[in-house]
């Protein structure tokens, strides 16, 4: 195998994760990039999952829309088609969008996780 090979198979298989990390998020809840990174075993590389998910063949069969920035914020610069369609998306699965932002303590996945581990206050 050559090195170009081997770095191509590594690259699918990193996508790979990154979408099956991407699709596991439940309609109606949101997730950092960098939380799918790290939950697709790639810590620290949040920027890694946005040219994963810009480039994957099969976008409108993903999740896409459900992945924001790490302060809740649309990763998307407002006004633009992809803006609009991510706050249409979320909105349809009751996700609460205000000024291009979900509240990630309501909506995102990690706060779940911690409620349901640390029994913290909803």
């Amino acid at each position: 195998m050559t090195d170009e090979m081997a770095a191509d198979e590594a690259s699918a298989i990193r996508a790979r994760r990154i979408i099956e990390a991407v699709a596991a998020i439940p309609k109606g809840r949101v997730a950092s990039y960098g939380a799918i990174a790290a939950r697709a075993g790639y810590p620290g590389r949040a920027r890694l999952i946005g040219k994963v998910l810009g480039e994957a063949p099969n976008r409108p069969d993903l999740p896409w829309h459900r992945v924001l920035r790490a302060d809740g914020r649309i990763g998307i610069p407002a006004g633009t088609r992809g803006f609009r369609e991510q706050c249409r998306r979320l909105k349809a699965e009751g996700v609460i969008v205000k000024d291009g932002r979900v509240p990630m303590s309501a909506f995102g996945l990690d706060h779940d996780l911690d409620r349901a581990i640390w029994g913290l206050p909803a």
